[in-house]
């Protein structure tokens, strides 16, 4: 059986992560450089993950539907979501920030949402299959998570080239908010998965083998 950190009394601070040692007299330890209270696992870990996700999942289907700009140029009124701005982009000869968009906008939160629930779905049901390709697959979902806001800046450029451009304005529609909330939630749901569920199947495995 492999030897954990928390079966020998060490945890890690998820405030200032700083690993600590805690004995089993300690009823409710504390980190010993911030004071943040020290748990082997986070706390409604799966609960709140699933919170999170649900809520991006439903707010995802409005972020695509609703329009996330709105344009005018001189009487002409122009609503566009966010696979409407994509097919525009492409067919303005602007592929390279269609695909951006598309990628950072329609297929990353999709692809975080579907690899969370799977990650989480797992997780709830003591799965010992393959942990290490599902602990990889969490390592990349947060990574991806860190470009999440890519989109932003595309949107930001785009604005600039509307301004100094043929239209007369544009302004953000309610599917941007929705996008933002989407944005918002998917990371906050990989920032309370706690990956090590996914090792303790296994550890309790080797546990009745032995």
């Amino acid at each position: 059986m492999t030897v954990t950190a928390a079966s020998q009394g060490y945890l890690l601070c998820d405030g200032c992560y700083r690993l600590n040692h805690a004995g089993p007299e300690v009823l409710e330890p504390t980190c010993a450089r911030c004071g943040t209270a020290l748990h082997a696992r986070k706390p409604a870990s799966l609960a709140c993950t699933w919170a999170y996700l649900l809520a991006a999942a439903i707010l995802y289907i409005p972020a695509n539907l609703l329009p996330v700009m709105d344009s005018a140029k001189l009487t002409i009124l122009q609503s566009d979501t966010i696979w409407s701005g994509a097919v525009y982009l492409w067919n303005e000869g602007n592929r390279m920030l269609s695909a951006i968009v598309f990628i950072a906008s329609i297929v990353i939160p999709a692809v975080k949402i579907v690899s969370l629930g799977w990650l989480l779905i797992a997780a709830q049901m003591r799965s010992t299959h393959n942990p290490l390709r599902r602990a990889r697959l969490y390592r990349a979902t947060a990574y991806i998570g860190r470009w999440s806001m890519v989109d932003i800046f595309v949107g930001a450029v785009l604005v600039g080239l509307v301004q100094f451009g043929a239209f007369a304005y544009v302004l953000p529609g309610p599917g941007a908010i929705f996008f933002a909330a989407v944005v918002v939630l998917t990371m906050l749901a990989s920032a309370s998965f706690d990956p090590r569920l996914t090792w303790d199947p296994l550890q309790e495995e080797q546990a009745r083998e032995r």
